[in-house]
């Protein structure tokens, strides 16, 4: 026998659902752990970041909160932001994204996830890519390199952190600004490539500088430029690819994220949780080569901050083959 909900059980089943739903978001974050998608391996910037990051996060959130890191590697990140998209939206699942990727990746192939249906929650760091050469190479400037590539095209090797990265992104915006061509050799991550420049296998590592080993005097690296606006407090010895003519910028950003349709309730709580983390000495102080390029933005000016670049992405794409 079909069942029929009468106007006054309508009434009484919508009030339960409300109720319920108010229940729900009212428990958050205390009756479950929250899991937080990395979509590198363990060990790697990205994880060693938001490892540091929870326990400071879990105490600003207050009541009984606790994360569990859960690493979905592979795909320049497409395997854990497909997670992420199709999780529920009830904040116990979030992930850390990393931009470019997130946004560039979809511009050349078909991916599985949708960024539009990822809902950023906070900007956590903004870190500029920086290019490295050994310190008795032959790279001695990035106008030295760029005359070499002019003289003979692809005889200057470049090692980048993988497909749709800052690095990958930042060796395509040097091409098409110079007007020259690299012999690019794509890694699996920034270790892998900071190995095989040491190593004498490449003449080139683009890699953010968190990521950069002390460089200089007694260091067998040396950074010949920046990618960025203005020099970094820790390389103002370096100039920026600006500086040498080359007007090129590329910054790698991370930051946490959910589903489409996260509460807007609890977006707001992990944002304060997260702003009052980067303002924790006892943080900051754990932070490590992060700490100079921690750069809270709240979601929705990440988002307008993104879509003010998405052009320049876009004609980087266009030198992607299709796939």
């Amino acid at each position: 026998m079909a069942f029929k909900l009468s106007r006054l059980n309508t009434g009484i089943f919508c009030a339960a659902f409300l109720c319920g739903t108010s229940s729900a978001l009212a428990a958050w974050p205390d009756d479950k752990p929250i899991e937080v998608l990395v979509g590198f391996a363990a060990g790697g910037g990205t994880d060693v970041m938001v490892r540091n990051m929870l326990p400071f996060v879990q105490k600003h959130l207050g009541g009984k909160a606790t994360f569990v890191v859960v690493n979905r590697p592979g795909a320049a990140s497409e395997l854990s932001n497909t997670a992420l998209m199709r999780a529920k939206p009830d904040g116990y699942t979030v992930g850390i994204v990393n931009v470019p990727a997130l946004v560039f990746v979809p511009m050349y192939k078909k991916t599985q996830y949708d960024p539009a249906k990822i809902a950023l929650i906070a900007r956590v760091l903004s870190d500029p890519t920086v290019l490295v050469a050994r310190n008795q190479g032959p790279a001695a400037s990035l106008t030295d390199i760029v005359k070499t590539l002019k003289e003979k095209p692809s005889s200057v090797s470049f090692g980048h952190n993988g497909i749709g990265t800052n690095g990958h992104l930042a060796m395509l915006q040097l091409q098409a600004i110079a007007g020259v061509k690299f012999n690019e050799i794509p890694f699996n991550g920034t270790a892998q490539s900071k190995t095989a420049l040491l190593g004498n296998h490449i003449d080139l590592a683009a890699m953010t500088t968190g990521e950069l080993p002390e460089s200089g005097s007694g260091s067998p690296f040396r950074v010949v430029a920046q990618l960025s606006r203005t020099r970094a407090a820790r390389l103002q010895e370096v100039p920026t690819a600006a500086e040498q003519g080359i007007d090129a910028v590329m910054p790698a950003e991370r930051g946490f994220a959910g589903p489409q349709g996260l509460d807007s309730s609890i977006q707001v709580r992990l944002q304060a949780a997260i702003e009052a983390t980067l303002k924790d000495p006892a943080y900051v102080s754990k932070a490590g080569a992060d700490a100079p390029v921690l750069a809270y933005l709240p979601g929705s000016d990440w988002s307008r901050d993104i879509a003010s670049r998405q052009a320049g992405y876009k004609a980087l794409a266009k030198q992607m083959p299709s796939e």
